[in-house]
């Protein structure tokens, strides 16, 4: 096996028994994005002379033999999150030379790991999408088939984690968008509870909904690296001072006597009957794990989609708004007066959705519409909120699909924006709850494109889903299966 197909625990080994060096492998991985990237097109930069450094740093660490799991093993990072001098473009041209000048919580929290930063993930413009095709980028490209899409919005690093380009990665997640691509890639993802990891450093599209989290090629990875980006941030007063567990520890612990729920309103018209027959035989495989398999209703997601497009919308209306050509960004360079650079530097800037989902947001925030539309939107999210809660005190988590369908073709629903809504049908809901979900593979099309299964817990629970999720890897072999490229 080649170094950059193993995960962030093989590398991690490898490096402290000092039978490869960190360098060794960045450049493993350097050479392998070089080769495939132009295919798969899972990143907007690539920081190789930046990596490299990283890499001789973490191999002086670690000769001191003072050194955790993380230290050494290169990691990609979406790029929406701020790395202090790279730039950090969202997707958008808006951003397109925009360098932050400070890191992400997050970042500071990994760097004093020492992993190797080996790159910025390709996305849909500032996480505005299903399909990681709105990008100035260009589209990713699905590394199991490259006509399809990576799923959205952290595509990039699913498909960098899928087509071996990284160990582990960080995404977004604000209605799917960790979850859904990992699923639709073959990988695991993880979003966690609202307010378990810090959001400061992270580009705003959607702040009470969206939250940072890990992506892996195993479900051991995930806790890894959720060990390190956890806990309370003065700088984010959306994180929650809450105890973070070693989400390691108990991932080995029996499962026998957990009471699982099956949404019903999950298995309705609309789920592709593959992905029906795949999550099922993830029921079937946790019942003979010693689960008690129970089945639940959710009612309220049916309004979920409703809501969640007039309270992301009106969110992104009013982070958005910032991006004026003024400060920082892309500015219209013809412009003859302050209100038409405005207009040209939005209109040049933004791509097609992002300008849909701002006019929708401003739309329903205005006079008049505002309690017609917002306020009875934040109504439902509550009532979606309580039902969760509700039902999570009857079993300790939820097993559902990730997607409506597998990967479909890029260029498919690109024109259709109610359709491509609807790929988050099964994701959206967590969002508007808070609660934490997992994506884990869980089975294979007849076309040979990846399936996944979602498990979804009480709020700052992820221990338990983790738990779960590595059992039923454990007892399967979907998450070993690679590609091809």
């Amino acid at each position: 096996m080649k170094l950059y197909e193993l995960t962030i625990g093989g590398i991690s080994d490898l490096l402290k028994r000092k039978e490869v060096s960190s360098r060794e492998v960045t450049q493993s991985l350097l050479e392998r994005i070089y080769g495939v990237d132009s295919k798969v097109n899972a990143y907007i930069s690539v920081m190789a002379d930046k990596a490299l450094a990283d890499a001789d740093e973490a191999d002086r660490i670690i000769s001191t033999g003072n050194f955790g799991p993380l230290c050494g093993v290169p990691l990609a990072v979406k790029d929406v999150i701020c790395i202090e001098g790279i730039p950090c473009t969202c997707g958008s041209r808006i951003l397109e030379n925009f360098v932050p000048p400070y890191n992400a919580t997050v970042i500071e929290k990994l760097k004093a790991h020492n992993p190797v930063f080996i790159g910025k993930t390709n996305m849909d413009e500032f996480a505005m999408g299903s399909s990681t095709e709105n990008s100035f980028k260009g589209a990713a490209h699905n590394p199991w088939n490259l006509e399809c899409v990576t799923g959205g919005s952290s595509g990039g690093s699913a498909a960098a984690l899928a087509s071996d380009q990284c160990f582990g990665a960080l995404g977004t997640d604000t209605g799917g968008s960790i979850r859904q691509p990992a699923a639709l890639c073959g990988v695991t993802g993880l979003k966690p509870t609202y307010g378990r990891v810090s959001r400061y450093g992270m580009v705003a599209f959607a702040c009470s909904l969206e939250q940072i989290g890990p992506m892996a090629k195993n479900v051991e990875d995930l806790a890894l690296m959720l060990n390190v980006i956890s806990g309370v941030d003065p700088r984010d007063s959306t994180s929650v001072d809450v105890p973070v567990p070693d989400y390691t520890r108990d991932l080995r612990k029996d499962i026998k006597g957990f009471r699982a729920g099956i949404p019903k309103e999950f298995f309705s018209e609309g789920l592709d009957p593959e992905v029906e027959t795949a999550v099922s035989g993830v029921v079937k495989k946790l019942e003979s794990l010693g689960v008690e398999i129970r089945e639940v209703s959710l009612s309220y997601n049916d309004y979920a989609i409703t809501a969640y497009y007039i309270i992301a919308p009106a969110e992104a209306s009013s982070n958005l708004a910032r991006f004026d050509g003024v400060k920082y960004g892309y500015r219209a360079p013809d412009a003859r007066d302050l209100k038409e650079m405005y207009r040209k530097t939005r209109t040049q800037g933004f791509g097609s959705e992002v300008i849909r989902r701002i006019m929708l947001g401003t739309y329903v925030l205005s006079a008049g519409y505002y309690d017609a539309f917002y306020r009875k939107a934040c109504q439902v999210r509550t009532l979606i909120v309580n039902q969760f809660k509700s039902v999570l005190e009857e079993v300790d988590f939820l097993i559902t699909p990730v997607s409506p369908t597998p990967a479909f073709k890029i260029g498919e629903k690109i024109d259709d924006p109610l359709t491509m809504y609807l790929m988050d049908v099964y994701t959206l809901s967590t969002n508007l709850a808070g609660v934490p979900g997992v994506s884990v593979p869980c089975g294979f099309s007849s076309s040979g494109l990846p399936i996944g299964v979602q498990f979804l817990g009480r709020h700052f629970d992820e221990a338990t889903i983790l738990r779960v999720a590595h059992h039923f890897e454990q007892a399967t072999d979907y998450h070993k299966a690679k590609a091809g490229l």
